[in-house]
């Protein structure tokens, strides 16, 4: 009988081994199989992003700027080989170094309660024996016409000591597509630009954010997929543009250390903001075509302007690099008209169209007096009253364009045009410098997941197998 029951319990424990490894089997089979077509499935994904414009050709720009009349090649190699040296050396000239601005304005829209982290979020102010005697020289006299919001009284007149008449052409004139606060002299101050480079400065937050949703959805909305007012795509993509430029300047001069006070470039921060978004790279490069244009066309203008700041060496090296912009033979061949702008504004609702977006910019430069950040209301004020003035310099000063209209541009307009134009061509260079590299690190990332995917599965199946063959020992 006891041997009976013990065979009986030597048979129930070998039918439990045959279950448990029929179980076993089952489980192992099943891995397996899941580790197969986790693997097929990375496999086909690492493939694909191999070929997926996210890894390869979305980074390459090839083709005719959309709405301009350059290709990217072309303009990457005009502004390597041409432009951005000039600008360079434009900008540092005593000229185009200083900048006249109101720094302190109340904000038409809400109170101001940005705050910025670091000290680098002032700006350096000039003292008034730094910048040209020719800028701050009083004014010869007013001509009759001149007498405006003076009841006709000379002695009435704002001293006009910061922007006076000593320049031909350089005359006050009202500028319908921005707020024109440069004509108010009572609070404006220069500023070395040199010594207030664009760069991080730590602001961020709502008040920041706050900036360009205000931009974004109240005064310059994406246009709808299949939009066919063409000056409405306009406006979204110069802003767009601009904005991909001040971001990709931050990324540039990045404070990487606080601690050690150590600046640098910071990749990470240019491809999340800028580079992995195409249609912000595409509204750059749109940005600084029609600027271009503007400059271009102002050519005669600009030429005979004088750019007198009391140095003569240095006058002649402005004077002589703002004909080598204007006229340069490879520039004219290889792009003579970067823009088109006289396919805009047509039909009936054209000059109203025109007031719109005009109204529009408007709001855009008032909102620059709500951002929190004194250098970034500095660089925010330069770069929209450049880009103010290539419109205005496209598209007329009095909302109807007419040929015989001579255009009158501030010595500060021409100061920010210059500059907003460098600006651009620096983001141009550093995209054309950065995205081989990116796109080498996102080919190699997209390797990355499929290698801790089936690492993750190994170890999964290895502890599986694992159990089952320790349960069934025991």
């Amino acid at each position: 009988m006891v041997e009976e029951t013990e065979v009986n319990e030597l048979k129930k424990t070998e039918n439990e081994k045959r279950r448990s490894g029929r179980k076993l089997g089952r489980s192992a089979i099943g891995a397996i199989l899941v580790l197969m077509i986790a693997f097929g499935a990375t496999f086909w994904y690492t493939q694909k992003g191999k070929s997926c414009p996210c890894f390869q050709d979305s980074r390459k720009y090839t083709g005719i700027v959309e709405d301009c009349c350059c290709d990217y090649e072309t303009v990457d190699t005009i502004n390597g080989d041409v432009l951005h040296p000039l600008l360079q050396g434009l900008v540092t000239t005593p000229f185009f170094r200083y900048f006249k601005v109101k720094l302190w304005c109340d904000c038409p829209f809400w109170p101001d309660d940005g705050m910025c982290k670091l000290r680098d979020c002032s700006v350096c102010e000039c003292p008034e024996n730094e910048f040209p005697e020719s800028f701050r020289r009083p004014p010869l006299g007013l001509a009759a016409d001149d007498l405006k919001c003076q009841e006709g009284k000379p002695e009435a007149a704002v001293d006009r000591t910061l922007d006076s008449k000593v320049f031909r052409g350089w005359i006050e004139v009202d500028n319908p597509w921005t707020v024109d606060d440069e004509t108010d002299n009572g609070e404006m101050t220069y500023v070395n630009l040199l010594l207030n480079p664009e760069r991080y400065t730590g602001y961020t937050g709502p008040s920041a954010r706050r900036i360009w949703d205000a931009i974004y959805s109240e005064n310059c909305p994406k246009y709808a997929s299949g939009e066919i007012c063409q000056e409405k795509k306009v406006l979204y993509k110069l802003i767009s543009g601009l904005h991909s430029s001040i971001s990709i300047h931050i990324a540039a001069d990045y404070l990487l250390d606080e601690t050690k006070n150590q600046w640098g470039t910071n990749p990470d921060l240019m491809y999340d903001r800028v580079l992995q978004y195409p249609e912000r790279v595409r509204n750059l490069y749109f940005t600084f075509l029609f600027v271009l244009r503007a400059v271009t066309k102002a050519k005669d203008y600009l030429e005979q302007a004088e750019y007198d700041t009391g140095n003569p060496e240095e006058d002649l090296k402005a004077q002589s690099l703002i004909r080598q912009l204007l006229y340069n033979p490879k520039l004219q061949a290889a792009c003579p008209v970067p823009f088109d702008e006289a396919k805009l504004w047509k039909g009936q609702s054209g000059p109203e169209l025109k007031q719109q977006i005009q109204k529009q910019f408007r709001n855009i430069s008032a909102l620059m007096d709500c951002v929190g950040c004194e250098k970034c209301r500095l660089w925010g004020k330069l770069q929209v009253l450049g880009l103010g003035t290539a419109l205005k310099i496209l598209f007329s000063v009095d909302g109807e364009y007419r040929q015989d209209q001579h255009l009158q541009l501030q010595r500060n307009e021409v100061i920010a045009l210059v500059n907003l134009l460098n600006r651009l061509s620096e983001s141009i260079k550093l995209v054309q410098e950065m995205s081989p590299t990116f796109e080498k690190t996102m080919k190699g990332l997209s390797l990355q997941p499929a290698a801790k995917f089936i690492s993750s599965w190994n170890r999964l199946l290895k502890t599986v197998l694992g159990d089952r063959l320790r349960k069934l020992t025991l």
